[in-house]
């Protein structure tokens, strides 16, 4: 609905209503500050983290890290060629797993039956 912008917008003149004028750049100097002693928690966490792991810091991949790019099939994939198996066995895996999808069969529920529900799973 809104791009970064208009939210930022949005947020000033719901704090100009609610705080009113007078007291708006004393909230402002507040968040000012709260912005900057994050930063400052940020750094000095990254520098922490740079002097404990030494060279190896650098070295790590953390875009690979990133929750964002949590993908199960990928990681799959990755595992099975990193143990050392050929691409052909992957292929070969995911088709039988794309199989055994298509031919389980569907049975589908009789007027008024429930739906199974598995207590022990959630």
């Amino acid at each position: 609905m809104f791009d970064g912008f208009e939210k930022f917008l949005v947020i000033g003149i719901i704090g100009v209503l609610l705080l009113g004028p007078q007291r708006l750049p004393q909230y402002a100097q507040k968040l000012a500050e709260f912005v900057k002693a994050v930063r400052r928690f940020a750094d000095t966490a990254k520098d922490r983290m740079r002097d404990e792991m030494g060279p190896e810091f650098d070295e790590v991949d953390w875009q690979k890290l990133d929750p964002r790019q949590y993908d199960p099939r990928r990681i799959i994939r990755d595992a099975l060629l990193d143990s050392g198996s050929s691409a052909a066995a992957v292929q070969t895996a995911q088709v039988t797993a794309s199989k055994v999808r298509a031919t389980a069969p569907v049975v589908p529920l009789a007027a008024g039956e429930a739906a199974p529900f598995d207590a022990e799973a959630t």
